[in-house]
Parts: C-alpha cells; structure tokens; sequence
C-alpha cells in the first residue's frame, strides 16, 4: 500500500467513455477510435498514392480501406480471445461476437492487416513489400488514437506509483495512484513511432531501393516500445506475469523475428530483382 501523503497526483479527467446516446444506440470514443485511425490512414495514404510513381493508386487506398477494416475487427477479436482470454470464450463463444463488451488485441489486428497486405497485393499485383512499408508509416495514427480511447475510458491503467504525474483511476477498486500507461503508449507507439517512420520514408531511399526496411523498423519499434511500457503496466489481472514477463511483452519479443526478415528483403531487394530480370 502506497503512502499518499505527498504524492502530487493529477486528476483523471472524467470523460464519458459514451460520446453520444440515442435510445439503444451509443457511440463510444472506442468504437471512434477504430474509425479516426481508419480514415485518418485511408486520407494520408491516398494523398501519397496521388503523386507520380505511387505503386498504388488511390483507388486501391479506397479499396483496402475495407480489407483492412476487416483484418483489423476480426483479427483484434480474435486474437483477444485466443491470446488473453480462451477459457472465458470457450464457456460462451457468443460473447466472442459481442464487441461492444470490449477486448481487442493489437497483435491479433495487426495478423489481421498483414494477411490483409498479402491477398490484396496478390490480388492486383502490387509489389507486397511497398505496401507493407505504406501501411507501416499510418499504422502509429491507429495506435495512437486507440491508446487515448484506452485512457478516456479508464482501463489498462498502470501499476502503482509515486510520481508526481500518477492519477487515480474512477474504475480501480485499489484507489491507488497509478502510472497512465496508456499515455505512454500513445506517445511511444504512436506520436515518436510516426514521427520516425516519416524521416525514413520521406528523407530516404529505403521506399524506392529497400521495401520492406522501413516495415521492418515499425515492427522494432513498436515491438520496443510496448515491452518497455509493460514494465510501467498493470498485468491482465486474470493472466498476471510469467517468470516476470506479461503477455504483451510475449507477444511482442517475435515480431523482432518478423521484423528481421522484413529488413533482410529489402536490403536484398535490388539483388532478387536482378536476378528475376
């Protein structure tokens, strides 16, 4: 039990998580969420893909737009229901459709969007590894936008502390001051992710003679990013740490694996195109 007495703490601001309720119908910052990183993302790719040489067009921007809306909802549901909570979902598989309940997995949304990539670059014969490198550069706006959802609506708080910028949480039984861990995620994962992810696309080469680099430095990133904010994040309570390690931070340690071989095809991308010509 934390001692109190002199922590500055900041207050919570109280946000309704309901943005707007009409009858049965309520909008949800989360669910806004979702939309903003989607249309956010969908806006910046299809100003990009407008300029000469794109190797997309903007019609393919309009129409992935739905692909990845797909792989992101039923991705990040399904991997919330294998990864973090199986035996609840196996007792009740309804629930499994029950979206307004919560629980999405960034992991599971994000297998969904690369699976994505991969039919729809196959599809229209776009070359996969620079598209994966444009959905590398917006996939931080989702995050962030998702991160301050978490924080509006008062869950995946942090773990007690005695900074001077710990809040009390409304939802936390404990009334501990915490860490807002979501703030850092959405700084970490979303506003520096993004921030580097544009030097590289923009003031470098990699896009042109190395595909698939700078989907591969996303993939560093966040995966740095979210195991050292687990270090400042409470547990899933009903999972809690495995030998110290929490399950986002197991879950993020083999996407540096992914992300190897991603930076190794596009180093070696002028190579195996000499070689296919």
């Amino acid at each position: 039990m934390l001692d109190l007495i002199g922590i500055g703490l900041i207050a919570f601001p109280e946000i309704d998580p309901i943005l707007v309720e009409i009858g049965p119908l309520a909008i949800r910052w989360y669910s806004l969420a979702y939309i903003a990183g989607l249309i956010f993302g969908w806006w910046y790719l299809r100003r990009l893909m407008a300029k000469p040489g794109a190797p997309m067009s903007p019609t393919h921007v309009d129409d992935f737009l739905t692909w990845a809306t797909i792989g992101v909802i039923v991705g990040g549901r399904l991997g919330y229901v294998l990864f973090y909570n199986l035996p609840k979902f196996m007792a009740d598989p309804i629930a499994i459709f029950r979206l307004w309940d919560g629980g999405m997995s960034f992991h599971g949304g994000l297998i969904g969007v690369c699976l994505a990539v991969v039919f729809f670059s196959k599809r229209h014969r776009i070359e996969m590894m620079k598209m994966a490198d444009l959905m590398a550069i917006v996939a931080p706006l989702g995050l962030f936008t998702g991160r301050l959802a978490n924080f509006i609506n008062g869950e995946l708080w942090g773990r007690t502390t005695d900074v001077s910028w710990a809040m009390i949480f409304p939802d936390d039984p404990t009334g501990l001051p915490r860490h807002p861990s979501q703030l850092y995620e959405a700084a970490l994962e979303g506003l520096v992710l993004f921030i580097i992810l544009q030097i590289l696309f923009h003031k470098t080469r990699l896009p042109k003679d190395k595909p698939g680099v700078i989907a591969g430095c996303f993939f560093i990133g966040y995966s740095f990013a979210r195991m050292t904010v687990e270090f400042f994040r409470e547990p899933d309570a009903h999972i809690g740490l495995v030998d110290g390690i929490s399950r986002g931070q197991m879950l993020s340690a083999p996407m540096l694996i992914f992300a190897g071989w991603l930076i190794w095809m596009g180093v070696t991308y002028k190579k195996r195109k000499g070689e296919q010509g």
